[in-house]
């Protein structure tokens, strides 16, 4: 009752699997993906299980294809199953079963599968492996045209309701929560793909921040300033990074600046003039009282 894909990026490696269903909250059953393993869609009828128990095989070299073999040999109700398998390493490994309710089939490449039930047509899998294909950007905006063709084709049968993205690095870097790129989960909308397209430039925003962050710590103000500048042009209408940004400037004496952002926002949401007001007991805005004084003068 979905359609699917889970791919490999052969220029650097990331693992990510998405999803659109006529299904609340389908991400918290078909999309599994660990770095240096591999990702999994388990669905029509789906059983969750094949999600942890593949990544568990996959992550001790078992191969996509003989993860997915054990795994169904041991299911009463294989016939009924889709699930899609694709390792560390790029191979793939899919099955469609034949009580999967039509239209139902997949589509497979190197590095990548496409699969779906319930479909208004049997278009749609070869739709989202061409489009994966012709598509250009990073494994997330891949995915997200993979989605986009599948509706365009003629998605599910019973129309749209919820949608699911995850990406992981590649490799494991032993901290699983630096691994994943996109954990993304729209659970209940109108338009679930829309959605997901725009949580993922959030997110994207949100991830220039941690590098400023990281910037910041390790004394590179400047880049540290471009990174949140990056941000704030993936933010529109949010000024969580133009609230950090102006802090770094005025930590760096540039509190004129600084002042500027403060009054665009503090007008949205005088909430900020009084977090600002808090920094100096936690060493964050190390001018102090006087500093906070000048940022928010009439």
């Amino acid at each position: 009752m979905t359609y699917s894909i889970v791919a490999r990026d052969a220029s650097t490696g990331e693992l990510g699997v998405a999803v659109q269903s006529h299904w609340f909250s389908v991400g918290s059953v078909v999309t599994w993906a660990e770095a240096g393993a591999g990702a999994v869609a388990t669905q029509s009828f789906a059983e969750p299980a094949y999600g942890p128990k593949g990544l568990a095989l996959m992550r001790l070299g078992v191969d996509a294809q003989a993860a997915l073999t054990a795994l169904l040999s041991a299911d009463e109700l294989r016939a009924r199953r889709q699930v899609a398998f694709v390792d560390a390493n790029g191979a793939v490994a899919v099955h469609t079963g034949d009580q999967c309710i039509a239209a139902a089939g997949h589509a497979i490449a190197e590095g990548v599968s496409t699969q779906a039930n319930m479909m208004r047509n049997d278009r749609v899998w070869p739709a989202m492996l061409e489009a994966f294909h012709t598509s250009s950007g990073d494994l997330a905006e891949r995915l997200l045209t993979s989605l986009d063709a599948a509706e365009a084709a003629g998605g599910d049968v019973r129309g749209r309701q919820s949608a699911a993205m995850l990406v992981v690095a590649g490799a494991s870097s032993g901290q699983p929560w630096r691994d994943r790129r996109f954990d993304l989960r729209v659970d209940d909308s109108a338009d679930p793909l829309g959605e997901l397209r725009r949580l993922v430039t959030i997110n994207r925003g949100y991830h220039r921040m941690d590098i400023a962050e990281e910037r910041e710590v390790a004394g590179d103000v400047a880049g540290a300033l471009a990174e949140y500048e990056a941000a704030r042009a993936f933010l529109s209408g949010n000024d969580e990074a133009t609230f950090w940004s102006a802090v770094l400037m005025a930590d760096a004496g540039r509190v004129d600046e600084a002042r500027a952002l403060f009054d665009k926002i503090t007008v949205r949401e005088p909430g900020w003039a009084e977090l600002v007001r808090r920094l100096p007991d936690t060493g964050l805005l190390r001018g102090g009282r006087s500093v906070v004084e000048e940022l928010l003068a009439p």
